[in-house]
């Protein structure tokens, strides 16, 4: 059985258009969001349609968060935006079921 509304959720992420704009290091507008992972005042750990993300710095503040949308807005003292690659999948569901 497939489930439609995982199926409904990878596609709208594949679609979502992925754009980072920083302003003066203290604010910073990610679109193409699709989870966030763990955040604190001193990183914030997504995930993107593209890969994952990590945004480095002090004070840092979720201000915005639409899930509908993909957009986050982070303010505080920016250092660093780190980006990771997506894991590949091999193979089908069943072989990474019964590794």
């Amino acid at each position: 059985m497939i489930d439609t509304n995982t199926e409904k959720t990878v596609k709208r992420e594949a679609s979502l258009p992925q754009n980072v704009i920083m302003e003066n290091r203290k604010l910073l507008n990610i679109s193409g969001v699709s989870d966030i992972d763990s955040f604190d005042e001193n990183s914030v750990v997504l995930f993107t349609a593209l890969g994952g993300m990590t945004v480095k710095g002090r004070d840092l503040h979720v201000c915005r968060l639409n899930v509908e949308s993909g957009e986050i807005n982070i303010t505080g003292e920016i250092s660093a935006v780190i980006y990771t690659e997506p894991e590949k999948r091999s193979g089908n569901i069943l072989s990474r079921i019964f590794k």
